[in-house]
């Protein structure tokens, strides 16, 4: 009994400062401006501190964290590091300026590095994008500091000679041998607090051919900023523009985004006709309905999801670009996103596929489907973006009701029983923080993805205020107790707050439209080494991702 007490008080405690951490963030973002490592940052801190998440591992150690630091540099723009002052700001037209658009790898959000000493970065899908861009950059300001407290030795500034030896690399831009690189990981290692092989592994992932000494730079900024900050009291600082604290929360670029796609729903006589919503990425739906048929020498030699495997390497564009111009003569219509909600989506007219397919059906009667595919959203994006597609499209005098019959939500989620590439099929989603919950009939059951060779497991989800919030004690809890939780994603139930007040309270679609939720794990936050933090998916995601979306099409064509 003692030990369940510890452990329930642990997960409150996490719970507690993930509710301090968004508290903090909501006032800061209405203050307008505040300093991270200053007096008004110091609640965010310590609430990371006390929380400690899976996903920052060793942030509350005096050792640098790098797989951590790996997660949000790839989340961030290149050269933040070097910023003073971080500005988030609503699209201000940055895009029509000489200012170069740098987009992270891992996150679609256009930043904009105005000087040396400044980074903008551009706020266009809701409040989750601020929590989880405040919550890196936290993190990365306790990284920096304890660099600094491990470099300076005074306050009169000198610093240790592993330090001054990096400087000297990183200012003069030195061409290294093996020997001096060998040399200068050596002296990484001393001011990380890391050994010579996790310091190796590290300069390896950050290295590019246009940088490969980037991780050099990283490190010695992160420093050299917090250096300022202790010498010369040369604060950083996090700012927000007046025009995003007006647009946040307005559904500004949702209603945009939602009216695009209604409008060439009219443009092109689909309006009327039955409509199946599918959220997931912009491949799966696109090569499961029109890969065999676009390039059938492929098909022929790779039977099965080994396709689809060798359509997602790098290198197969040519073939990409087959099956996308296939599609485009066979009904797909593709709306690159102008609206800066950055989702890009495809609409697919049944009627206009001319070939035969194991997915389409030739004795369904009815009204050829269209199928609107949406990229993901991110967060509370989903029930902005949701909601704005549900509504009826205004078009002059005449109002147009959508004929929604479904809506399919295929995401990532961290799974807290197996491991990467198992399914989980949720039957309800849970709202971290509150007290909303949103239980529903999910169209897909566990029978219908088992037989692909991955684990698969039904129960309810929680939807998450932030993935990297999560701590194992808040996770444990939640898969223990009789919530009997078997994973966490961000958007579920933003989708079905959408869905269910277009549905049961507004009458705009109809009230027996049919849901489908489906997810494959991205990681386990309860395993160790499993977590984001650890690396992606890679060529395992491939089976998962197409088995959902088969099933999905199934349902829909058959």
């Amino acid at each position: 009994m003692t030990k369940v007490y510890k452990e329930r008080t642990r997960a409150q405690e996490s719970t507690n400062a993930i509710e301090r951490l968004y508290i903090s963030m909501r006032h800061l973002f209405s203050r307008g401006f505040y300093k991270p490592m200053g007096v008004s940052g110091e609640t965010l801190r310590k609430s990371l501190l006390l929380l400690r998440p899976e996903i920052y591992g060793s942030i509350a150690e005096e050792k640098s964290e790098l797989n951590g630091l790996t997660y949000i540099i790839e989340r961030l723009p290149e050269g933040i590091e070097e910023c003073q002052f971080i500005n988030l700001t609503a699209d201000e037209g940055y895009r029509n300026s000489h200012f170069k658009c740098i987009v992270p790898p891992k996150r679609r959000r256009n930043c904009y590095r105005i000087d040396k000493d400044q980074m903008n970065i551009e706020i266009t899908r809701g409040r989750s994008d601020i929590y989880d861009i405040l919550t890196h950059l936290t993190f990365l300001f306790i990284e920096s500091h304890k660099i600094k407290d491990r470099v300076l030795l005074s306050d009169a500034g000198k610093t240790t000679r592993e330090w001054s030896n990096l400087e000297d690399v990183v200012v003069n831009n030195t061409t290294l041998s093996d020997k001096e690189k060998d040399v200068l990981m050596v002296h990484l290692g001393s001011i990380l607090g890391r050994t010579y092989d996790e310091v190796y592994q590290s300069y390896n992932t950050f290295s590019t051919e246009e940088n490969p000494h980037r991780f050099f730079h990283l490190i010695y900024w992160l420093g050299k900023l917090a250096i300022n900050e202790e010498l010369h009291d040369k604060k950083r600082s996090i700012r927000f523009s007046s025009v995003l604290s007006e647009e946040i929360g307005r559904h500004y670029h949702g209603e945009r985004w939602a009216n695009d796609i209604k409008e060439v729903l009219l443009k092109e006589g689909l309006i009327e006709r039955p409509i199946h919503i599918i959220s997931a990425n912009m491949h799966s739906v696109l090569n499961s309905i029109y890969a065999k048929n676009a390039i059938p020498n492929e098909a022929n030699t790779n039977v099965g999801f080994s396709l689809f495997e060798l359509l997602s390497n790098s290198d197969s564009k040519p073939l990409q670009t087959a099956v996308k111009n296939f599609a485009s003569e066979n009904g797909l219509i593709y709306l690159k996103d102008k609206s800066g909600t950055n989702i890009n989506v495809q609409v697919i007219d049944t009627a206009k596929i001319s070939f035969d397919s194991d997915l389409i059906s030739k004795d369904k009667g009815g009204e050829k489907p269209v199928i609107i595919v949406m990229d993901y959203a991110f967060g509370e994006q989903a029930y902005e973006t949701m909601d704005e597609l549900l509504k009826p499209y205004k078009d002059g005098t005449n109002t147009h009701l959508l004929n929604v019959e479904s809506v399919s939500i295929m995401g990532k989620a961290g799974i807290l029983e197996g491991g990467k590439g198992d399914i989980m099929i949720p039957s309800a989603h849970v709202f971290e923080g509150t007290a909303d919950n949103y239980p529903f009939k999910n169209e897909l059951t566990k029978e219908d993805l088992e037989g692909f060779g991955v684990e698969v497991f039904d129960g309810s989800m929680v939807t998450v205020l932030g993935t990297s919030l999560q701590n194992k004690d808040l996770l444990k809890f939640f898969h223990d107790s009789t919530w009997k939780v078997i994973g966490l994603e961000m958007e579920g139930a933003h989708y079905q707050k959408a869905i269910q007040s277009a549905s049961r309270i507004r009458e705009t679609i109809g009230e027996n439209v049919k849901v489908r939720y489906a997810y494959y794990a991205s990681d386990n936050p309860l395993e160790t080494g499993a977590t984001l933090a650890s690396g992606g998916l890679g060529m395992s995601g491939v089976t998962p991702t197409y088995a959902i979306t088969q099933r999905i099409l199934e349902q829909i064509l058959k």
